[in-house]
């Protein structure tokens, strides 16, 4: 963002670079993930399209934007990460964006620096490889106790044993990062997922463009990434830059829906006149706009605060996803209202969107999960402030 330092009488502003970023990658979106490209691909083996995805970070580089250059990457910061995720959110891409480019890359800049680190994250920034983020976590942070998957060994000869299920983008992943439990406690491992002792289910999902699977470990070999004492913080910022990233993605596909609808509404014709002259309608698509213009402000927000440390990052992401999976899932329920019969139908796109918001609601916690974790953060310490119990619950962000 153009202002970094915003007071009452100043706003948010994209800068001309952050502008033509967002003009670049609606113009690959445009290429390479119009609704024929994406029902190819969802039904596909292989759900998304490798040379696209080498595109994105060789060619745009946009893969490396929040990695420092010194690591390989574009430089840049969070918000232009999530200017990225937008637009491909907008354009339902077909691609490992959650688990590559907003959990894995994230956490492996923050991962102490070892050749195993540099080497898989330059990998993956370049595009030629890519990863799936395999921990499990409660309302975006890591459930030490949920943790299946043990590790043995010691220096750098490891093995993982294990299962992990529903990892998001595992079925295609070159390599998986894995929380482990080992005898010190939980550290962060690299696997090659097409090496030995790696077994991976696809599943069946409700949406066919974020696909999941089950993976299984038997004694796989392993690099260390990270010990026991940097593997939650590595994870918290991980998961906290995949929530406001998800966020983002998921304002984009909001926006997508809002942009269809309120087009819809002007050209279907009932009674003589625009079904959009009717009040009813009229109200329904002012409701999806106040959804959408507040998961936007609360997106970008969140980005802001991981990029420049200006607030709490733990609160912000928690505020971003619960107010953008509430809004996306909202918006796409209503365009369906809004389209009648044929939004209920296979060959209009708004049921892929549909299916999206409601996939993507859960991914990184849910909205109800998040709200749980702004009222620990926030009545909680207001609580210990003022010596007043008060009773910890949902905490309601979004309208």
């Amino acid at each position: 963002m153009a202002d970094q330092n915003p007071t009452p009488s100043k706003q948010f502003v994209f800068t001309p670079e952050q502008q033509e970023l967002r003009r670049a990658v609606r113009a690959f979106c445009a290429e390479n993930s119009d609704e024929a490209t994406v029902r190819r691909l969802m039904e596909s083996e292989s759900p998304f399209d490798p040379k696209a995805w080498v595109r994105l970070g060789s060619e745009l580089g946009v893969l490396g934007l929040g990695v420092p250059e010194d690591l390989g990457g574009s430089g840049g910061g969070i918000v232009d990460a999530a200017i990225v995720a937008e637009e491909l959110g907008a354009a339902l891409f077909c691609g490992p964006v959650v688990g590559t480019l907003a959990l894995s890359i994230p956490a492996l800049v923050a991962a102490p620096d070892t050749q195993a680190r540099t080497e898989t994250l330059s990998r993956l920034v370049a595009g030629v490889r890519i990863a799936a983020f395999a921990a499990p976590d409660r309302a975006g942070r890591l459930a030490v106790e949920a943790v299946t998957v043990r590790a043995t060994g010691s220096g750098n000869a490891w093995t993982v044993s294990g299962t992990i299920e529903r990892v998001v983008d595992a079925s295609t992943a070159d390599d998986l990062l894995v929380a482990a439990a080992g005898p010190d406690g939980v550290s962060l491992f690299v696997v090659d997922a097409t090496g030995p002792g790696v077994q991976r289910t696809a599943l069946s999902t409700l949406d066919p463009t974020r696909p999941q699977a089950t993976v299984r470990f038997a004694d796989a070999a392993a690099r260390l990434l990270a010990g026991p004492a940097q593997t939650p913080r590595i994870c918290r910022h991980a998961m906290d830059t995949g929530a406001v990233l998800l966020a983002a993605a998921q304002v984009g596909g909001a926006q997508h829906l809002l942009d269809l609808s309120i087009s819809y509404a002007k050209q279907r014709r009932q009674f003589g006149r625009p079904i959009g002259s009717f009040q009813a309608v009229k109200h329904r698509l002012a409701d999806m706009l106040v959804d959408q213009e507040h998961a936007r402000s609360a997106a970008y927000y969140g980005a802001w605060t991981l990029q420049d440390g200006t607030d709490d990052p733990a609160l912000t992401a928690s505020i971003a996803q619960a107010t953008c999976s509430a809004a996306f899932t909202r918006i796409a329920a209503d365009t369906v209202q809004v389209h009648g019969g044929i939004g209920f139908t296979w060959e209009h796109q708004v049921h892929l969107y549909f299916k999206r918001a409601f996939t993507d609601a859960v991914l990184l916690g849910s909205a109800e999960e998040h709200r749980a974790r702004i009222a620990e953060l926030v009545l909680d310490t207001a609580a210990g402030d003022f010596d007043v119990p008060i009773a910890t619950g949902q905490l309601l962000v979004n309208r």
